[in-house]
């Protein structure tokens, strides 16, 4: 009886350990999966010219959306207008949300042939526009 209630206790204490290591494997996992990896934002503001056309703006938008196809360091792209009730956009309509790995890419993109084509696209409707880059998590 006396060994059998060892053989109990050991089993008990094997299976406690063997369920700390499983736990602290998932922890590990979880502040991995946490820590997501920085990447550099460019967003591009446009206010059209009152004389652009929808067909104009659409060709704009058309030209710009058709970047991330031709640039390979274009990690991720998004666009829209603006539907802010707040009436702080002076006069801004277009937001391009693009999203680069490093300041490397973003100095391919800039120069790119394709990147300057858009611009041709777009110079004759451009009234202003705004651009602002920044890293994600930054403090």
């Amino acid at each position: 009886m006396k060994n059998l209630l060892l053989v109990f206790l050991a089993f008990g204490l094997l299976s406690s350990c063997t369920e700390t290591v499983e736990e602290e494997k998932v922890v590990e996992k979880e502040e991995v999966e946490e820590a997501p990896k920085k990447q550099l934002r460019h967003v591009v503001l446009f206010k059209f010219k009152e004389s652009s056309t929808e067909a104009d703006v659409q060709s704009v938008e058309a030209a710009f959306s058709a970047l991330p196809g031709k640039i390979p360091e274009i990690r991720d792209y998004e666009w829209g207008t603006n539907n802010s009730p707040e009436g702080l956009d002076k006069g801004f309509t277009h937001c391009f949300f693009l999203t680069f790995d490093s300041e490397e890419d973003r100095a391919v993109y800039l120069p790119h042939p394709d990147h300057k084509a858009f611009g041709d696209v777009l110079k004759p409707h451009l009234e202003d526009v705004l651009v602002l880059d920044y890293w994600t998590g930054e403090e």
